[in-house]
């Protein structure tokens, strides 16, 4: 692709603006270099977004479509982005440090939503109910309105594509906080919302700091929806603003995952799943895999096979073509060594990894964690990083109080050949979606999300189309 534009803007109302809080410089965490500045978003640019997306509401643009309207013009958005891949995921790679092979991964996952969704729109159906010869009483399903998303650094594109796809396709409009560590590439959602015929003021996209736009956004008296992804903390204050407004949530807020290994395991299949499970854009993953639960039998020879796979993943830059790339900053590095640094402190023994690569940039080694108690934060509190705890059981009551032992339940897994064993453990796991045999079993169409510290709501799949939708019921009497 040819030379990266120096600085980059939000998008309003059909329009590139220059936000009025100044400049941010965004950073490639594999080498420290800067790769461009973009523009901030003041609290008066969240009101400008909202008010675009207020006025295109209200015109009843979206809504008047037929649904197959929308869904085509859902489906063009994923259109641009495969036959932009290459160039969109060369950005990416450049602000997130991820391999570009896993940045071209996102880039096609995000168009995958916008495919599902719009073959989701024509099927979003009221229903009649009965009520005696003298009335006529339906339902329908009418958008919110005005939705507005607040998306993460580890996955930009997809997290907007997974929120943003089912609200288009429903007739709402769409106000975008990017994050600040990795903004550059989303700002490619709005050029994918031109190419496709959205009107000015349907999707506005904005970067800025979350105590300042992101503060102003959740806080909005005209926004009618909140999706936002990221820490519990963050999610919290979101919740308790959308609160005071009386606005429905979707929040995804993280997980501190378990895979029960039984001793008849495919330890093949187990491996395999632990190299995407945390290793997979250095384990920025909300539902990795980090903790691995085994029986006591075979816990010596698993603990053997992860500890070669981590020490032959290669890590660098994506020029180098690695397995696994940086961190997505200096400071998420310091962030994982403490952990590590704290485990091992506690008796915990670091197989292999524990600590920063000898190099520049935020690179960490791939880490596996024996001797883990459950009472230490690597067990208990979610790292974000590529750091894999492995904890022993006797019997199964034991392996489900360790699975279920901490304060997250968004994901769980069993790997067994028991297929009774697997329903019986699958019933008791604590997690919004269980993964048996494979982590990350299921696509797009399954729904996804938590209970708990975990947030609460549920993207993806069917449920997540209902999301953007509130009910209104019509009864007629007919005499």
């Amino acid at each position: 692709m040819s030379q990266l534009p120096a600085l980059w803007r939000n998008y309003i109302n059909g329009q590139w603006h220059t936000g009025q809080s100044g400049n941010l410089s965004v950073d490639n965490p594999a080498n420290l270099s800067k790769v461009a500045d973009i523009t901030l978003a003041s609290p008066e640019d969240v009101d400008s977004a909202v008010a675009a997306a207020r006025a295109c509401h209200n015109s009843a643009v979206l809504p008047a479509m037929r649904p197959v309207e929308r869904g085509r013009m859902v489906r063009k958005m994923g259109d641009y982005l495969l036959e932009n891949c290459d160039e969109i995921a060369t950005v990416l790679t450049l602000e997130t440090g991820k391999p570009l092979d896993e940045a071209k991964g996102e880039i096609q996952g995000a168009a995958r939503y916008f495919e599902y969704y719009a073959n989701q729109a024509e099927t979003l159906d009221g229903r009649a109910i009965p009520l005696g010869k003298d009335y006529i009483d339906y339902t329908v399903y009418e958008p919110f309105g005005v939705t507005a998303h607040i998306v993460p650094w580890n996955f930009p594109i997809e997290m907007i594509a997974r929120s943003v796809a089912p609200a288009l396709v429903t007739g709402n409009t769409c106000v975008i906080k990017t994050p600040e560590l990795t903004p550059l590439a989303c700002t490619y959602i709005a050029k994918a919302a031109e190419f496709s015929g959205f009107p000015a003021g349907a999707v506005n996209i904005l970067c800025g700091y979350g105590h300042e736009a992101g503060a102003a956004l959740s806080n909005h008296p005209d926004i009618d929806q909140m999706v936002f992804t990221g820490s519990v903390q963050t999610g919290t204050l979101i919740a308790e603003a959308a609160a005071r407004n009386l606005v429905p949530c979707v929040l995804e807020l993280g997980g501190k995952s378990a895979a029960i290994i039984c001793e008849d395991a495919d330890l093949d299949s187990v491996v395999e799943s632990v190299r995407w499970g945390i290793f997979y854009n250095a384990g920025q993953v909300c539902s990795a895999l980090s903790r691995i639960i085994v029986h006591q039998d075979i816990h010596d020879e698993l603990l053997q096979r992860l500890t070669h796979l981590a020490e032959n993943l290669s890590v660098g830059s994506h020029d180098e073509n690695p397995d696994m790339g940086s961190l997505v900053s200096m400071d998420q590095q310091r962030r994982v060594a403490d952990f590590c640094q704290q485990a091992q402190q506690a008796g915990a023994i670091a197989t292999t990894g524990g600590a920063p690569l000898d190099r520049p940039g935020a690179f960490f080694q791939p880490t596996v964690f024996s001797q883990v108690t459950a009472n230490m934060a690597i067990a208990t509190e979610e790292v974000f990083g590529p750091v894999l705890t492995v904890q022993s059981f006797a019997d199964d009551t034991a392996a489900i109080q360790l699975a279920n032992s901490t304060e997250y339940s968004l994901a769980g897994g069993v790997f067994s050949n028991d297929l009774q064993r697997i329903m019986r453990l699958s019933q008791q796991l604590k997690a919004g979606q269980v993964y048996v045999n494979e982590w990350y079993a299921g696509g797009v169409e399954t729904p996804f999300g938590g209970t708990g510290k975990s947030g609460y709501g549920r993207e993806k799949g069917r449920e997540g189309l209902m999301n953007y939708v509130h009910s209104k019921n019509v009864a007629i009497r007919l005499k």
